[in-house]
């Protein structure tokens, strides 16, 4: 994460929101094939537990139980021209974003905490979709639901660091990260500049 400490974000509550608000990122881990990546959906099992499950037949799948992940969650972000500043010639470009990752002990669940997962998943998913009615798992012809069940394999990240970034221009004056706020929203970019609005 970036090393300046004004963008260093330590509020664990907050970051878990983030991470349940976006329900998806990357989690990585070290195989004997070399570094691997899964693009996952995630769900918050409880406080410092992280849900997900990726098809049976990717390769990262048989070398995650017991090793270590890295689940990284990705906000908004963009390009932030100097020009935008206001401040004068002696500034550079630079990048704004909002970042979260997750390190921790990945375990493979068994079946029956691979369907709560799935459940929990889809039932956060779903209520967001309000007032469509919920879809559950319970509409799936139980045969069909086993198949698909097989073709799955689940597994827990165990969170023992968090590490958070927010880097929105907290280091420059709040007039001039305000104009490069209101710059970003002229160029569409809304949620990267409402961060940095309310950093």
């Amino acid at each position: 994460m970036h090393p300046n400490p004004a963008f260093r974000w330590e509020d664990r509550e907050a970051m878990r929101g983030f991470v349940a608000q976006l329900g998806f990122g990357a989690l990585f881990a070290a195989t004997p094939d070399g570094p691997r990546v899964a693009h996952v959906p995630v769900v918050w099992l409880d406080e410092a537990t992280l849900g997900f499950h990726v098809a049976r037949g990717n390769g990262i799948a048989r070398h995650l139980d017991g090793a270590t992940g890295l689940f990284t969650a990705h906000g908004p972000d963009a390009y932030v021209s100097p020009d935008w500043y206001g401040t004068g010639p002696n500034e550079v470009p630079t990048w704004n974003y909002v970042a979260v990752e997750l390190e921790g002990r990945l375990v493979r669940m068994d079946r029956d905490a691979l369907i709560a997962q799935v459940d929990a998943l889809s039932h956060e998913q779903e209520r967001r979709l309000a007032p469509k009615p919920e879809w559950t798992s319970a509409k799936v012809d139980p045969k069909l639901l086993d198949r698909m069940l097989d073709a799955i394999t689940g597994f827990r990240l165990e969170v023992s660091a968090w590490r958070g970034t927010r880097k929105l221009g907290q280091n420059k004056p709040e007039p001039a990260r305000l104009a490069a706020a209101d710059a970003l929203e002229a160029q569409g970019r809304r949620a990267i500049a409402h961060w940095m609005r309310n950093p």
